[in-house]
C-alpha cells in the first residue's frame, strides 16, 4: 500500500469434471519492500495430474523471472525450453498470464496462450496496446506484452480458457461463452456491484462457466482478479496499555480512527466505555461454547473477550473454518473483519492479565501478544494483508 492505494488480489477455480487438481495454476506474491504484487495465470497441457504439474512448473518460474526484472523475451524463453514434451502431441505447452503491477500503479502485463487480459475503468473496458513477439525457436507461439497504469477502481480481469469455451456446444454457445460476452458481463455486473471485492467477483465468473457448462465443468476453469482501490482499513485493540495513564489516548485513538474498529478484552472495553461515556452491552444471542459472547458499543463494530478469542480466530486463520455451525461465533466474526479489510492495525497492550498467568493456562494464552503475533504472520503471509503492530 502506499498513500490511497490498495492492491486487491483474489482468485477462484473449478477442476475439470472428473479430476481431483486442476490442471490450472494461480500464483500471486507481494514484494513488500519493492512495493509490488506479482500475479501468474497458467494453464497447463490438457488435465489432471500431467497439466497440474506443467502449470504449477510454468507459474512458478514465471514469478521468479519476473520478480528478477529479467527480461520478458529471455524469460519466455527459459520457461518454453524447460517444459517437458508431452508423449501424445510431441509439444511443451502451457500458457501464462503474468502480471507485474507496482504500488505506484505501473503495470507490466505478459501474454501468452490464455484469453486476453481485461482493463477496466469506470465497468467499462479499455482498449489495450499489445506488442506482439515470437521466440526464435517458438515461432509458431504468438507472445503479447504490455505496459499500462492503473487508476483508483481500476479492475485487472484474467482467466483460462475454461471460461470464454464454457458452455462449447450447447444452445446458444455452438462456439462457448466468449471473450466477448465474458466482457459484457464483467462489465454490467461491476456496473451493478460496484463495491464487490475482487474474490466475490472472481466467484461468480467461475460459478457461470460452471453454469454453461450445465454444472460439469468441461474444461479447468479458473479467474483472477486483481483490484486498484482505496484501502479499507480495520483497528483491533486489544489490552490496557502498560502505563494507565496512557487510558484516555487508548479511548480517543478508538473515537478518532475513520475505519472499522474492534475491541478484545472485556477490560479494555471497560476502559474505553467509561472514558468515552458509552456502555457496553453483553449480545445475550451470541452464545457458543467455543467463545465467551460478544458484546455491543456505539461506535465499534466488533466487542469480545480478549486472549481466548483472539486464539481461536488465529486458529480459524491457520487452519480455516469447517464448521457448519449457523450458532454466533465471535472469532469467526473477528476473523471475517480482517479478512473483510486490507489493512489491518493492532493496538495491543501490554498490561499483565493476572488472569493468565495461571500455570494451567495453555502456552499460547500466556501472553496476548504472542496470538497476536501469531495472526499477525498468518494475515501477511496467507492473505496479504498490510499489518501494521503497535504494543503500548
Amino acid at each position: 500500500m502506499t498513500g490511497e492505494s490498495f492492491i486487491d488480489v483474489d482468485f477462484r477455480q473449478c477442476p475439470k469434471h472428473g479430476q481431483r487438481v486442476s490442471g490450472d495454476r494461480f500464483l500471486t506474491r507481494r514484494f513488500k519492500d519493492e512495493g509490488r504484487i506479482i500475479s501468474v495465470l497458467s494453464d497447463g497441457l490438457g488435465s489432471g495430474v500431467k497439466a497440474s504439474v506443467l502449470s504449477n512448473l510454468t507459474a512458478t518460474m514465471a514469478l521468479r523471472y519476473t520478480a528478477a526484472f529479467m527480461d520478458v523475451r529471455q524469460s519466455a524463453r527459459t520457461i518454453m525450453d524447460t517444459l517437458p514434451i508431452c508423449e501424445e502431441r510431441r509439444i511443451s505447452y502451457s500458457t501464462f498470464t503474468i502480471v507485474d503491477l507496482r504500488e505506484d500503479g505501473h503495470a507490466r502485463v505478459i501474454e501468452h496462450g490464455n484469453p486476453p487480459l481485461l482493463l477496466l475503468r469506470d465497468a467499462q473496458p479499455l482498449p489495450l496496446e499489445r506488442i506482439e513477439f515470437a521466440l526464435e525457436k517458438w515461432k509458431d507461439r504468438a507472445m503479447y506484452y504490455t505496459e499500462f497504469q492503473v487508476q483508483r477502481g481500476d479492475r485487472i480481469v484474467f482467466y483460462s480458457d475454461g471460461v470464454n469455451q464454457s458452455g462449447m456446444g450447447r444452445k446458444g454457445f455452438p462456439l462457448g461463452w466468449g471473450n466477448e460476452n465474458v466482457r459484457r458481463f464483467v462489465s454490467r455486473h461491476i456496473s451493478e456491484h460496484s463495491e464487490i471485492p475482487a474474490g466475490e467477483l472472481a466467484s461468480v465468473l467461475t460459478q457461470i462457466a460452471l453454469t454453461n457448462d450445465n454444472h460439469v465443468a468441461k474444461d479447468d476453469i479458473t479467474c483472477g482478479i486483481i483490484h486498484y482501490r482505496c484501502p479499507r482499513s480495520l483497528l483491533v485493540v486489544t489490552g490496557p496499555p502498560f502505563n494507565a495513564d496512557c487510558d484516555p489516548d487508548l479511548a480517543n485513538r478508538i473515537r478518532d480512527f475513520s475505519g472499522r474498529k474492534a475491541i478484545c478484552g472485556g477490560t479494555t472495553a471497560t476502559i474505553v466505555s467509561r472514558l468515552l461515556g458509552r456502555p457496553v452491552t453483553l449480545s445475550l444471542n451470541s452464545f457458543n461454547p467455543e467463545v465467551p459472547p460478544a458484546a455491543r458499543m456505539e461506535g465499534v463494530d466488533l466487542v469480545t473477550e480478549g486472549t481466548l478469542t483472539l486464539a481461536r480466530a488465529a486458529e480459524l486463520l491457520e487452519h480455516g473454518d469447517d464448521s457448519e455451525s449457523s450458532r454466533p461465533n465471535p472469532a469467526r466474526d473477528l476473523v471475517r473483519l480482517m479478512l473483510d479489510n486490507d489493512v489491518v492495525q493492532f493496538l495491543v497492550g501490554t498490561r499483565i492479565n493476572e488472569a493468565h498467568q495461571d500455570p494451567s493456562v495453555p502456552v499460547e494464552l500466556d501472553l496476548r501478544r504472542n496470538v497476536v503475533r501469531r495472526i499477525a504472520s498468518v494475515l501477511e503471509s496467507r492473505y496479504r494483508k498490510n499489518v501494521q503492530l503497535q504494543f503500548i
